[in-house]
């Protein structure tokens, strides 16, 4: 058991840090080289970050919230460089659950699922709501972005499907994972966990 979580979780940060998201980082970073420096330097930080959170990750089964949700913002900021006025960002974090346990990649994964199928996709791009809260004695992250679902990622997709593979091993059937269209221009992915240990 210890080891098939092992193996989806380098199948989805495998997946998942794309080379097209490193290739599209590494471009705008160039772009900025020359015109804004110091936003360069920032850039290759938050991008080395990612890349090392990725290489660590196969070795913990969970992080505190507050570790992975870094890697989001230093995700979110190198796709804010290529989108621009295109992507908007909200978060809306209960900072009682900073310090909770979640597996590590989990959001950041559901978040660039978001902008590869939904924002990417709309000619005006759109925006991206990243929330964590308590609700009924449970702990809810939640992603919801401008889009639509598509076959690929509505169940089919390996991202999906190790994100469900993952919540089943790890709290033995006590954790869900769900994703609908909200209305006609707003996708949800909601994963919900139990407060108790593993």
């Amino acid at each position: 058991l210890h080891s098939l979580v092992k193996e989806l979780e380098l199948i989805t940060i495998k997946s998942h840090i794309n080379p097209h998201f490193i290739f599209n980082a590494l471009n705008s970073i160039r772009a900025l080289v020359d015109e804004n420096p110091n936003r360069a330097r920032t850039a290759i930080t938050e991008l080395s970050n990612i890349l090392r959170s990725s290489m660590h990750a196969e070795r913990l089964e969970t992080v505190p919230l507050v570790r992975e949700m870094n890697i989001v913002k230093d995700y979110l900021a190198l796709e804010k460089m290529r989108f621009e006025e295109r992507l908007t960002i909200e978060m809306d974090i209960n900072e009682s659950t900073w310090e909770l346990p979640v597996p590590p990649m989990m959001l950041q994964t559901l978040v660039e699922n978001a902008i590869k199928h939904g924002i990417s996709k709309k000619i005006d791009g759109g925006s991206i709501k990243v929330i964590s809260d308590f609700v009924d004695g449970h702990h809810e992250l939640i992603v919801q972005n401008s889009g639509q679902l598509n076959s690929f990622i509505n169940g089919d997709g390996l991202g999906v499907r190790s994100t469900q593979d993952r919540l089943i091993l790890l709290y033995q059937g006590k954790a869900t994972f769900d994703i609908k269209n909200l209305n006609n221009d707003m996708v949800e992915s909601r994963i919900i966990m139990p407060l108790n240990n593993l």
